[in-house]
């Protein structure tokens, strides 16, 4: 009975250990460079907005709402880059962030962001996902130090999974090494 019990226990447990460890992760098709899904997501959203019924004219809070939207579309806050190996902000990142600060006080006021970390295709997974997580909190709390209020900011990591620029040499891996932002409200 005393080992029906164990097996029981130790089959449990190994499920347990295999369903936790299985994460939900964004779909990252690899076969495709990334212009490409930019341009079929391009494509795909002008189709919809052609074929999308002519609306009413806008009510006055739909007119709020587009010139907020508007408003986030002219100010685009500037990717920062690293260096190797490093999630410390170099002197032009510091530039840039000073100049997103300031649109985000500025223009931005009601806009909450969010800082993807990313990294270049070497070392692991683990590694990168890791270091991606440092470069994004670093940018945070450079921002914050700024005057961004915190509950603006939010940050995530993608390691690798996300190249800007396809390629395994030094140029390719100069403009992955970076934090980027999304305009989440």
């Amino acid at each position: 009975m005393k080992n029906v019990t164990r097996s029981f226990a130790v089959i449990l447990a190994i499920n347990v250990i295999i369903v936790s460890g299985c994460a939900k992760e964004d779909v990252v098709k690899k076969d495709e460079p990334m212009a490409q899904q930019q341009t079929l997501q391009q494509q795909t959203a002008q189709q919809q907005l052609s074929a999308a019924p002519k609306s009413e004219p806008a009510k006055p809070t739909d007119q709020l709402q587009n010139s907020t939207a508007k408003a986030s579309a002219a100010v685009s806050l500037q990717t920062v880059y690293f260096d190797f190996d490093r999630s410390d902000l170099r002197q032009d990142s510091r530039d840039m962030l000073t100049k997103n600060a300031q649109a985000l006080m500025k223009d931005l006021v009601d806009t909450k962001i969010k800082i993807e970390g990313h990294c270049d295709e070497r070392g692991s997974d683990e590694y990168n996902l890791a270091l991606g997580d440092r470069r994004a909190k670093a940018v945070a709390t450079y921002l914050i130090t700024l005057g961004v209020k915190q509950d603006r900011i939010s940050t995530v990591s993608f390691g690798k999974e996300k190249p800007a620029i396809q390629g395994s040499d030094e140029t390719a891996w100069s403009k992955n090494r970076r934090a980027e932002f999304v305009i989440v409200k």
